[in-house]
């Protein structure tokens, strides 16, 4: 059942209160932070979750902690929820709904869009917590 209400602002339409499907990525994410100019790392490719982004400033690296090599690993362990979409791009406020109920619970994400959808990292120490809060904000997990 979808239930949101939709308000326009010239043109733009916000849908509030949307009510999601998701799924969980299976396995545990790393993110990394490496060099601007370091080449995406070889270990990166056969997963059903990478995204790597270049900025100036960095080389993002998000891919399965199993994949990356000991001397590296570092950092809190994630977990990957995709929302299932596509989105329309003029469809706004997909990512707030869904993450709204998560910051009123204190609860860290960290966020990574595509073309079609969007994923929700959180740490795995707050897996529990997470799914409990999306569930009860009346998001769906799917198997």
């Amino acid at each position: 059942m979808k239930c949101w209400t939709t308000v326009s602002f010239g043109g733009d339409t916000l849908i509030a209160g949307q009510k999601l499907k998701f799924r969980m990525l299976a396995g545990t994410f790393a993110v990394l932070r490496m060099a601007p100019d370091a080449a995406p790392p070889p270990w990166t490719a056969d997963s059903e979750f990478i995204s790597i982004t270049r900025t100036r400033d960095e080389l993002s690296v998000v891919c399965p902690e199993q994949n990356i090599p000991e001397n590296l690993r570092a950092g809190p362990r994630w977990i990957c929820f995709k929302l299932e979409g596509p989105f329309a791009f003029s469809q706004t406020g997909v990512l707030l709904s869904f993450i709204e109920p998560l910051s009123n619970n204190g609860i860290p994400i960290f966020a990574i869009s595509t073309y079609d959808t969007d994923y929700v990292l959180v740490e795995e120490e707050s897996a529990a917590v997470t799914l409990d809060t999306l569930q009860r904000s009346g998001h769906q997990l799917l198997s």
